[in-house]
């Protein structure tokens, strides 16, 4: 997965596409805190039904 600092340059344009590719996250599922990345992940992880391992190379991928 990203580091955390790549994650948040790229948040912006990170989060676009993966609006774009999971219709039903919102903006509120995808807030980037910090030091609440694990937060996030888990957010991630109920709203698409996939593990914190799928998500991290789904984001990796993206």
């Amino acid at each position: 997965m990203k580091t955390t600092t790549e994650l948040k340059g790229n948040w912006n344009e990170l989060k676009g596409k993966l609006k774009q590719k999971f219709a039903i996250l919102t903006d509120n599922d995808l807030l980037l805190v910090d030091g609440k990345e694990d937060e996030l992940l888990g957010r991630l992880q109920a709203k698409l039904g996939k593990t914190k391992e799928e998500i991290q190379n789904l984001i990796s991928k993206i």
